[in-house]
This record gives C-alpha cells, structure tokens and sequence, in this order.
C-alpha cells in the first residue's frame, strides 16, 4: 500500500519507528569453551590455589636469589628462635636426682650435655636417658623437666645379688645376672654368694635358687661353681663339695641336706658327694677315712694327694 502524505497545512510528519536488530543470545565458540573449562573442579583449583601459590614463590624466588637476603633472612629466623628459647620460662637452672648413690650421682650430673643454667631446647632427654642407661648400675631412670626449671630424674638402681669370679676378674651381679661392678676382691663384699665359672652369669635366678636351698648349711657355704655351663657343685667348708645334676639341682641340694640332718652327712670325712645321677648317689670319702680303712685292710696308707705313700721312700 502506498504511503500517504498528508500535505495539510499545520500538520508535522510523524516520525518513523526504528528497527532494532535482535542479538544472538547463543554464546561464541570462545566464551563456550572458557565456560566449560571453569565447571571443571581442576581448573576452578588451578586458577583459585595454583596460580597464586606459583606467583607467590616466583615472587619468593626471585627475592631469595640474592645471597645477601638470604643470610639476613637466616640470622634473623635465628635470632628470633634463640629469643624465644632464651625466654625465663624455657631455662633449666638445677638438677635433682633421687634414689642415686653418690657414685651413680656424680655420673649422670657429668653426662648432662650442657652447664646449667641452660634453656630445656638445649637438652635432649631422650639422648641422656639412653646414654644413662649404658650405666650398669642404672636400671631405669625417669627424666622429666619440672615447672621452675628443675630437671628432675628419679633413679632406680641394681641391687647387687651376687660376686661372679671369672677369668677377667670379679664382678657384682644383680638377681638378673646384669653387671653391677667390679670389684678387686670378695672381700669388698662378703655378704654376696660367690659363683665361679664361663656363663655362670647366665644362671645367676638358678645360683640364687641354690643358696635358698641351701639354708641350713649357708654359713658353711663357700660357693657354686658352675661345670660345663650346665650344672653346679657347691662347695662347702673344710673342702667338701656337692656335685648337682643339670636337672633339679635345687631339689637334689634339699635332699643332700636332708640326709645331712638324719644322718650328719657333711659332718663326716666325706670330700664329695657325687649327685650328678640322683638315684645312685655316690661319696667319695676323705683321706682320714680311707686310711682308717686301708689299716683295717693292711693296705698302705694315702698321703694328702690321694696318693699311696712308698714307706721305703719314707724311712
């Protein structure tokens, strides 16, 4: 249809509407793709943590790069953590032991590793406790810092239950067969039993059950020896001896003593008493007894040896 103009006077042309052009709502390819990557967890965390964190230590890089940031940066981490430790709370300034003998005492205030006053960073208690225990005389030690600066280490020592005379000299024992000491001679302590002989250590619950067997006649005993790494003899006064089994021994002892006080068994001139086999004990008799036999017999007689005397020789 054709447009009408009106050529009336007075009369303004009406304004003609414009037509807008309709956007696309579709995104564009790019912006598409970048959408579909920002759903993905990994790369909202890469853009989120990863990229700072790298530009933080490009950043920290780039700083440290220079030798001399880098020692300021030590001394001044150093000076702070020697700050904090130097700090009145941390401080250590006495040591208390308890349950220690004088010897053990002056040892361990010799093996603490710094001087006192010294700050609590400056002490490993875990190193002093293992280089306290390579004391034999310690069997277990409590370390701990108490508030007021006191390290406090409470000391429980070996009881000495035994003298071991062996090839090297004699030591003390305690009732696990652990080295107390040494000593230069039994009579350093008298109160202890002595054991003899190669691994007689490693028997120390068995010696110990031995000498509480052997009650009755303990102040005549003089010690155990231990045979072979198997059994013991116990060796009594006047030179007789006792020869156990490897089995039972301490009931072997009770019966050897039983005898004893029915009999007067150790009191006769008896030099060993073989129960090695306990169903057929054996005695050997002394040279006195012998003799007396070998008279009645017209035998000649045995000198201390055990030997027969040759009377022409002794005319």
């Amino acid at each position: 249809m054709p447009e009408v103009i009106d050529h009336r006077p007075g009369r303004q042309p009406q304004p003609q509407p414009v037509q807008r052009v309709r956007r696309d709502p579709a995104p564009s390819r790019l912006k598409y793709r970048l959408e579909r990557m920002w759903l993905r967890p990994i790369w909202r965390r890469t853009v989120r943590i990863g990229l700072p964190a790298f530009l933080v230590a490009m950043t920290a890089g780039l700083w440290l790069a220079d030798e001399d940031r880098r020692a300021s940066l030590t001394d001044g981490i150093d000076g702070l953590v020697q700050k904090v430790q130097s700090r009145e709370e941390f401080m250590v300034r006495m040591m208390t032991i308890e349950g220690a003998s004088p010897v053990v005492d002056k040892a361990l205030r010799a093996m603490l590793p710094v001087d006192l006053p010294a700050s609590s960073f400056d002490i490993d208690l875990t190193a002093l406790r293992l280089q306290v225990m390579q004391l034999d005389a310690v069997e277990t030690i409590d370390l701990r810092i108490k508030p007021g600066g006191i390290l406090s280490a409470v000391v429980k020592e070996r009881v000495p239950a035994l003298l071991w005379r062996h090839g090297r000299g004699i030591e003390i024992l305690d009732a696990s067969g652990h080295r107390v000491a040494s000593v230069t001679s039994r009579e350093v302590r008298p109160d202890l039993p002595l054991i003899a002989g190669e691994g007689a250590d490693r028997a120390a619950q068995e010696a110990l059950a031995l000498v509480d067997a052997a009650g009755p006649i303990l102040p005549r005993l003089r010690g155990l020896v231990y045979r072979g790494e198997r059994r013991w003899d116990v060796v009594l006064d006047h030179g007789q001896r006792i020869m156990l089994p490897a089995e039972g021994g301490a009931v072997a002892l009770e019966a050897a003593i039983a005898l004893h006080r029915q009999q007067d068994l150790l009191g006769r001139d008896i030099d060993v008493i073989d129960l090695r086999n306990p169903s057929r004990p054996v005695m050997r008799l002394g040279v006195d007894a012998r003799n007396t036999i070998r008279s009645v017999r017209g035998l000649p007689p045995l000198g201390p040896d055990g030997k027969v005397i040759d009377e022409k020789q002794g005319g």
